[in-house]
C-alpha cells in the first residue's frame, strides 16, 4: 500500500508588507510558507500587503515549497477584498483566523466558488476547541489545522509556560479531531528566538503530541525545526526491515511477526510505511 505525505515540518510566518522578506522566502529551505495579510500587517499597510503578496504568488517563485496566503478574518475592513485576491493569486491554501464554527468555513467555502484552493483554519479561540470536533468534520476543502497558541493562552487568560500544560487539552484535542478527519495539523510558534534550546525542546514536544510540524517566526527556526521533525536515519532504516519482513513470502497474511528478537505487529508496518514516505517527501523536496 502506498502512503502519500506532503512535508509540513517547517511552517514560516512571512510579512506580506515587507517585500524583502517574501523574495527572501523563496530560498528559505521551510516545507511551507505563509504569507500573512493579519497579525503581521499594520493596518496602514494592508493594501500594500495584498498587492504585494497577489504578485509574490502568481510569479511562482517560490519552487516546491506549500504556499498559504492568510487572509484577515471576513469580520475586517480587509477580510473579503483578502480573499478575492487570494483566490486569483492561486496559492496552495488560504489560511483563515480565528475560525470558531462550521458555519464561519462554509461561508468562506461559499465565497470561493471554483477557485482551485484549499483551506486551512486557524485554531486559536476557547469556542473553537470546544467545537473542534465538528470543525474537522466539515469536509469541504479545509485540509489543515494551525495552533493559534499564542491567542489561545491571551483568550484562555493564562500565561506562557515552557511545557505547555495549561495548552496540553487544546493541543491534544486539536491533534485528535485532525486525525479523526484526514487533516494535517501544525503547532503554535516559539516566542523566544534566541533560545535555540527551549524552541528544540517545543519541537519535541509539538512531535510527540503528534502535530505533522511547527509554525515559526524566524528564519534562525527553520533547519532545526526541519531535523527535528524529519525521521532519524535509523528510524528510516528500522522501518524499511520492517516492510521488508511483512512482505516475505511466509509472513503474508500474519498480524504478527517476530523481528530481531521482538514482536513486531501490523500496526507498526503501517507506522513504518509513514515513516518511509515521509523521509522519501522530503527527500524529493530538498533535492528539487
Amino acid at each position: 500500500m502506498m502512503v502519500s505525505v506532503r512535508p509540513r515540518r517547517s511552517v514560516l510566518y512571512m510579512p506580506g508588507s515587507n517585500a524583502r522578506a517574501l523574495e527572501k522566502a523563496q530560498s528559505l529551505p521551510a516545507d511551507a510558507l505563509i504569507l500573512d495579510l493579519e497579525d503581521a500587517v499594520a493596518p496602514d499597510a494592508k493594501e500594500l500587503a495584498r498587492q504585494q503578496v497577489a504578485a509574490a504568488v502568481k510569479a511562482k517563485g517560490f519552487g516546491k515549497r506549500e504556499v498559504v496566503i492568510r487572509v484577515n478574518a471576513l469580520s475586517t475592513p480587509w477580510g473579503a477584498d483578502d480573499l478575492v485576491a487570494a483566490a486569483e493569486a492561486g496559492p496552495d491554501a488560504i489560511l483563515v483566523p480565528k475560525v470558531s464554527t462550521p458555519g464561519e468555513l462554509a461561508e468562506i467555502e461559499g465565497r470561493l466558488g471554483g477557485a482551485r484552493v484549499a483551506l486551512w483554519a486557524m485554531v486559536e479561540t476557547p469556542l473553537a476547541i470546544l467545537n473542534i470536533a465538528s470543525i474537522a468534520a466539515g469536509g469541504g476543502r479545509l485540509s489543515c489545522f494551525v495552533m493559534g497558541t499564542n491567542d489561545l493562552i491571551k483568550e484562555f487568560r493564562g500565561r506562557h509556560t515552557q511545557d505547555r500544560q495549561n495548552l496540553s487539552a487544546a493541543l491534544g484535542l486539536s491533534v485528535a479531531a485532525a486525525r479523526a478527519h484526514g487533516l494535517a495539523v501544525i503547532d503554535g510558534v516559539y516566542n523566544d528566538i534566541k533560545n535555540a534550546e527551549g524552541f528544540a525542546d517545543s519541537c519535541r514536544q509539538g512531535l510527540s503530541f503528534g502535530f505533522d510540524g511547527k509554525t515559526l517566526i524566524h528564519p534562525s527556526q527553520v533547519e532545526p525545526c526541519n531535523e527535528i521533525f524529519a525521521p532519524s536515519a535509523e528510524e528510516v532504516a528500522g522501518a524499511r526491515e520492517i516492510i521488508a519482513a511483512f512482505a516475505l513470502p511466509e509472513n503474508k497474511g500474519k498480524g504478527a511477526i517476530a523481528l530481531n528478537g521482538r514482536m513486531v505487529e501490523l500496526l507498526h508496518a503501517e507506522i513504518a510505511r509513514q515513516t518511509v514516505a515521509l523521509a522519501d517527501a522530503i527527500a524529493a523536496l530538498e533535492n528539487a
